[in-house]
């Protein structure tokens, strides 16, 4: 009998045992997941964190904005400069190499030569002897030799020709003959004088022992004989080609005398004058009624220092100028122009524009007088500054016009610490 009791209470408690296992699967698998459990709680415990994302999501992305347009803050200025428009017919005077703070002028001097071939056809009766220069050698002794005017010469082509002058020739040093240079011409007129160069002989010293010792050879050609009828270049031919000459001379020379200007100086196109020597025309026959005409030249040019000229004409043409940086628009097309007793001097004979040392001049046309603007010290001024501080900014530039201001981006109310992220774009005048 207690043995069947003990066995009741053993199954009891198995079947307790497993009924608890059963409640507890049973409740387990009913039981959601502990992480969807944690964050329900996590919800229904207040809706406050959901709101605080979205605040700061706002907040960052804001402070990102106004960031990035502190990055990217730029500055354009747009600058009218102060522009004075005037009429000149102004008469001025420089000096060469004056005072400093004066108007004065520089000289530039250039020469050169142009030619140009006539074609003509006219021809007049001349007798004309053939001239050119010859060298006269003393291998003879150390003394001296006297050769008077006229002495003859005896060419190697059998022709005799005269010295143009006396002369003496050196002895030798030693053993180097002593020499002379003298112009000779032919015995008559002809073109059987022109020739090559030549040897020659002294005719005089033939059958002496100082003929074979001194001797003479030509230095270039002998030209120019003729007798007969034979072409020439007119005189009306003649002006109209150095007219031609003179003007192809002024142009290629000043265009040389440009090239050469140093960095803040002007030539004006009349202030360089060509002086020429019309006497001195070379005229060469060449053949078929065809002459080659050179004409030299030296161009003198008056330089003067840009900014000291702008200065002087501002100062005469502008009430209470202040000495401000200013400019000419198109200096280069004003017309200068000379006295005539100066500007004649490049005509006269025996005048030296090198030695001129002061000079009056005119200048005429229509300009503009503009002011220069300092736009790195105007970025200075502007740095870190607020928009409304602007125009009284500009207030203390009186070179400046007018004035416009654009921020990027627009609702900055100050300007720039940097000069990199301000721009200042002059509209000088063109």
């Amino acid at each position: 009998m207690p043995k069947n009791l003990l066995q009741d209470i053993v199954k009891v408690k198995h079947s307790l045992n497993g009924g608890m296992r059963e409640t507890q699967m049973s409740q387990k698998e009913n039981r959601p997941d502990s992480a969807e459990q944690d964050r329900d709680r996590f919800v229904r415990s207040s809706g406050r964190p959901r709101y605080m994302l979205w605040f700061v999501a706002v907040i960052s992305v804001v402070f990102l904005f106004f960031a990035l347009s502190h990055l990217f803050l730029n500055v354009v200025v747009t600058i009218n400069p102060k522009v004075e428009n005037v009429v000149l017919d102004e008469n001025l005077s420089a000096s060469k190499n004056g005072d400093i703070n004066a108007l004065s002028f520089d000289l530039i001097i250039i020469s050169g030569e142009e030619s140009e071939i006539v074609q003509t056809t006219e021809t007049k009766n001349v007798s004309e002897r053939a001239r050119g220069v010859v060298s006269i050698y003393n291998a003879f002794s150390s003394a001296p030799q006297r050769l008077d005017i006229d002495t003859r010469l005896e060419g190697s082509n059998g022709k005799i020709y005269k010295t143009q002058k006396q002369v003496i020739v050196p002895g030798m040093k030693g053993n180097i003959p002593g020499s002379v240079e003298v112009g000779i011409y032919g015995k008559e007129a002809g073109e059987e004088y022109n020739s090559g160069p030549l040897d020659f002989t002294i005719f005089g010293f033939k059958g002496t022992p100082k003929y074979s010792k001194f001797y003479a050879r030509s230095k270039g050609e002998i030209t120019g004989g003729s007798n007969g009828k034979t072409p020439v270049v007119s005189d009306a031919q003649k002006l109209v080609a150095t007219n031609d000459l003179k003007k192809i001379l002024q142009t290629e020379l000043f265009k040389k005398a440009m090239d050469q200007i140093p960095k803040g100086f002007i030539l004006f196109k009349d202030a360089a004058l060509l002086k020429v020597d019309d006497s001195n025309i070379n005229i060469v026959s060449s053949n078929d009624n065809t002459f080659s005409m050179k004409l030299k030249g030296t161009l003198y040019g008056f330089l003067f220092n840009i900014d000291k000229l702008t200065k002087k004409i501002a100062e005469n043409n502008i009430s209470e100028y202040d000495d401000s940086d200013v400019y000419l628009a198109n200096i280069q097309d004003l017309v200068f122009s000379l006295p005539s007793e100066q500007a004649s001097l490049s005509n006269k004979d025996g005048v030296s524009l090198e030695d001129i040392k002061n000079i009056n001049f005119n200048l005429k046309g229509t300009t503009k007088i503009i002011w220069k603007l300092d736009e790195t010290q105007l970025k200075t001024d502007f740095l870190g500054k607020s928009k409304k501080d602007f125009y009284q900014i500009l207030l203390q530039y009186p070179n400046i016009d007018s004035a416009d201001l654009v921020i990027s981006p627009f609702w900055k109310t100050s300007l720039p610490d940097k000069t990199k992220n301000i721009k200042v774009i002059v509209n000088y005048p063109k």
